[in-house]
């Protein structure tokens, strides 16, 4: 009988998150796989736990999972950590639980802390613009790759959820400034139940405001509201731009050149 491979999350800055269950479930499976030991130890040693812990990031998870499939087929039971928060949520573990599923292995979630829920909790933002809500993950690390990113989802009739680092914040808010306008509502939440969480509220004018005064300092989620009445979008598809003062005015809106606005709007056709 195949053992179970129990997906477990850990706390994203404060050790109290973690739960009772995944207290004991760490302690009581045969291997943790996580992306870094040195940090997953830490977390272990805090809780005196002595679990052997098994490298599993980006580079090794082709070769490490088919290692910790073959434990798994053999009936030992194991856990998959990340860092921070909930395994696959922008962080590996999507190939070792599909290929586990496959192989009709028990896959047991174990839920706990997530900087998405805790960013959407005190975003400040009305109900209406939080449900549904749509998670994006990390932005591109390039410009225009980013801008290209953030135009895609501007017209989503969602909250949007972010994750960024410090080094790339400004840039961001600066491209959400210039791609969907200065009026978006935005909150940033920065170093979620760490010792110096902080909450900027306000819209994506005033919120890059605080962070060009500001340094920016460790992990950002943003969560970003409904997009303003009355913001740009794109032309149908079934009729052309009524002026080049449409397509001018499309083009900023989404940060693109008047000419790739208009192949955009050919291919629409």
């Amino acid at each position: 009988m195949s053992g179970r491979l129990y997906v477990i999350a850990t706390p994203i800055g404060n050790l109290e998150d973690v739960s009772p269950r995944a207290r004991r479930l760490l302690g009581a499976v045969s291997a943790i796989a996580c992306e870094d030991t040195r940090h997953s130890r830490k977390l272990l040693e805090h809780f005196e736990i002595r679990t052997p812990l098994v490298s599993y990031y980006r580079e090794n998870e082709a070769a490490r999972t088919v290692e910790l499939l073959a434990r798994l087929a053999q009936g030992e039971d194991l856990a998959l950590i990340t860092d921070a928060g909930a395994p696959l949520i922008s962080d590996p573990g999507a190939r070792l639980v599909a290929e586990a599923v496959a192989a009709d292995i028990t896959v047991v979630p174990v839920p706990g802390a997530s900087a998405v829920q805790a960013a959407l909790m005190a975003a400040g933002l009305p109900a209406n613009a939080l449900e549904p809500w749509t998670f994006i993950g990390f932005l591109p690390a390039r410009a225009g790759e980013r801008r290209r990113c953030l135009q895609t989802w501007a017209q989503t009739p969602t909250a949007l959820v972010f994750f960024e680092t410090p080094h790339r914040l400004r840039a961001a808010l600066a491209d959400m400034e210039e791609v969907w306008g200065p009026d978006r509502a935005l909150a940033a939440g920065r170093e979620l139940t760490k010792l110096h969480e902080e909450f900027v509220r306000g819209t994506v004018a005033s919120v890059r405001a605080h962070f060009e005064a500001h340094e920016p300092r460790g992990e950002f989620t943003l969560v970003a509201g409904l997009p303003p009445a009355g913001a740009v979008t794109p032309p149908s598809g079934d009729a052309a731009p009524a002026s080049r003062e449409e397509v001018k005015a499309w083009a900023k809106a989404h940060g693109m050149t008047r000419s790739e606005a208009y192949r955009r709007w050919q291919q629409r056709g």
